[in-house]
């Protein structure tokens, strides 16, 4: 089986998709009200570069946020995950690091309408359409919210606070509950809509799929490359001790 893979690979009968933004200064990261820590931005500095600190040498030190750019949340994160077991970057099951997934385009939908929230009726038409969500599958709702390369424009904050789409309050407990799936990945700065804050719950996709044991994926790019089934996630996070989530390089496997 491998060596099939291997060989598919190497022929281009499988194609590898980078779903991962490029980290820089100016990577989004989600603002929080002034009471609250905030995230530190991603920040590079040089420790030599071929000159009389390393002359046959370039290398850096970087710090970021845990959850900062394209990233991987852990159960950990959230209150209602942090007594699991095994709910840390580098205690979670290494085999569930590699998934399907089901990517349900909803980008017609949030072209005018940036507080879109995907339901479960959606959900149920996808699955008409593409059948039953698998055990074990990565959930992706593709927005076409990446392809926002300004910083503000992709936050999108106004006064009353961030306007992006995401899963309506019911969705991340059917998905979890009803189709006992792996994660939930989304293109926004986090998983949640910018106006989850104000939810009944606030938070869902935080609050219910992590206390369900279950992961987050944010800040994805690419999810017009890939099928509605039939791609394979790789999703490893640093193995951060105690860590509530890292930034991930989060790749698919896709058949040509």
């Amino acid at each position: 089986m491998l060596k099939t893979l291997a060989q598919a690979l190497h022929s281009g009968a499988v194609r590898v998709v980078d779903l991962s933004q490029t980290l820089h200064s100016r990577t989004p990261i989600i603002p929080l009200p002034p009471q609250y820590g905030q995230s530190a931005p991603f920040r590079l500095d040089e420790i030599s570069n071929f000159d009389e600190r390393g002359p046959a040498w370039y290398w850096n030190n970087l710090s970021c946020g845990e959850h900062t750019g394209t990233h991987f949340d852990a159960p950990i994160h959230w209150i209602t995950g942090k007594d699991f077991p095994n709910n840390t970057t580098e205690t979670i099951d290494v085999q569930k690091l590699v998934a399907p997934a089901c990517v349900i385009d909803v980008s017609a939908e949030t072209r005018d309408n940036p507080d879109y929230l995907l339901t479960i009726e959606r959900v149920e038409q996808w699955e008409a359409e593409h059948g039953r969500i698998a055990a074990g599958s990565w959930v992706l709702m593709r927005t076409g919210w990446s392809l926002r390369t300004d910083p503000s424009e992709f936050l999108n904050l106004h006064d009353d606070g961030g306007h992006t789409p995401g899963g309506h309050p019911d969705l991340p407990g059917f998905l979890a509950r009803e189709r006992d799936v792996l994660g939930w990945g989304t293109e926004g700065v986090g998983t949640d809509a910018g106006q989850a804050f104000a939810f009944p719950q606030p938070f869902p996709c935080h609050a219910t799929m992590h206390g369900n044991n279950r992961y987050g994926l944010a800040s994805l790019v690419n999810l017009d490359k890939l099928p509605p089934t039939g791609a394979i996630l790789i999703t490893p996070p640093l193995k951060i001790r105690r860590g509530s989530g890292s930034p991930c390089r989060v790749l698919a496997l896709v058949e040509t």
